[in-house]
């Protein structure tokens, strides 16, 4: 590798780290502010399953549910600052008119990710938590343990924000011209199994309903991100003609 090659090496590196440290920086900052507020935020987290008698048997159990909470409750707040540190650090290969569509879908970021949070929330949540609770309820009584729940709940909903990120990213993509409309045409049946894939490891229960649930929305997520590229998508200026 020549001397120029290492030092543009070199200094992609720094800022890679100098955008992780602030990444880090912004969810220790979310997570502190989650932390003032964690009785409220339990208490929300609570409310699909209000009649359940929460436990916790060990000394250290409920400090760490807390602090588990507020990082991932941190991480849900501080998403749309990570995606946008994602993006400015590959923008200098972007041009000047690519730049403009960066600050265009932020907020699109932001409202998509709010979006899958509240479908996670009120949709999928309270049938999913219903059928864990209720199947071999004639056999015994539940009492859940408060870590158990809250880390089920915290990670669905992350999991969940995250996904529905896909039609902002795909449109994005397919404006640039990178990702071609056709290409996730062609690989729509693929796109199908693997959203069922993906409800099977989202969804806390093994219940086809609930999976279904999941899988029905990413599919059309995925139909939406087809028709949002067709609308969008830019061709490259130079075609290979060869």
């Amino acid at each position: 590798m020549s001397e120029d090659g290492k030092q543009s090496l070199l200094t992609h590196l720094l800022e890679l780290r100098q955008r992780l440290i602030k990444c880090v920086i912004a969810i220790a900052v979310a997570s502190v502010i989650a932390f003032i507020f964690y009785e409220w935020i339990f208490y929300i987290l609570k409310l699909p399953a209000d009649k359940l008698n929460l436990v916790f048997i060990e000394m250290t159990e409920m400090l760490g549910t807390i602090m588990r909470v507020c990082l991932i409750a941190g991480i849900i707040i501080a998403m749309p600052y990570l995606v946008f540190q994602g993006i400015m650090f590959v923008s200098p290969a972007l041009t000047p008119r690519e730049k403009k569509y960066v600050y265009i879908i932020l907020p699109w970021i932001a409202l998509m990710f709010t979006g899958g949070v509240a479908f996670g929330y009120f949709v999928l949540i309270p049938p999913a938590t219903r059928f864990l609770l209720s199947f071999g309820a004639d056999i015994a009584s539940p009492e859940i343990r408060v870590g158990n729940y809250i880390s089920v709940i915290a990670r669905l909903l992350l999991a969940i924000g995250i996904v529905f990120e896909m039609p902002v990213i795909t449109t994005f993509l397919a404006r640039l011209g990178v990702l071609k409309p056709h290409w996730l045409s062609d690989h729509r049946r693929t796109a199908i199994i693997v959203a069922f894939i993906l409800a099977a490891l989202i969804t806390p229960t093994f219940d086809p309903i609930n999976q279904c649930l999941v899988a029905v929305p990413l599919i059309v997520l995925y139909e939406l991100s087809i028709w949002l590229a067709k609308l969008v998508y830019k061709k490259p200026m130079i075609e290979d003609t060869t």
